[in-house]
């Protein structure tokens, strides 16, 4: 059993505030689930993508931003559970001012990249 402490999260330090910061949660633990803590800066974004195998869990634990799905841009926000099937193209634009924190899990073998970028659309 692993037990994560938002708590513990929302003080860690970004090495490099103007940069985006991941730790691997579940490195060499799991055989079916990525899980990762991610510091995402003002201004900063995420590569719009999809995955064809993989479903996301991603929950904010603190910062406001968009969640860009499918060619529309949900505002998103601390205490907010996304689920994002597979084959939903996604990615977020951090336009909250703040470092926006959250905790994402992915199904699927850590070993197999299932990950394909694509053009941004609004609307498409």
């Amino acid at each position: 059993m692993e037990v994560f402490k938002i708590a513990e999260y929302l003080k860690k330090a970004n090495p490099e505030p103007d940069k985006r910061f991941t730790i691997q949660l579940l490195e060499k633990k799991a055989e079916n689930l990525v899980g990762m803590f991610i510091v995402l800066p003002p201004g900063g974004q995420t590569p719009y993508h999809f995955h064809n195998k993989r479903e996301s869990i991603l929950i904010i634990i603190s910062g406001k931003a968009k969640e860009l799905v499918e060619g529309k841009k949900i505002p998103i926000e601390a205490d907010d559970v996304l689920f994002i099937p597979s084959k939903q193209k996604h990615g977020i634009v951090n336009d909250g001012g703040k470092e926006l924190r959250y905790i994402e899990f992915q199904s699927g073998n850590p070993n197999e990249p299932d990950r394909v970028e694509v053009e941004w659309r609004e609307g498409n």
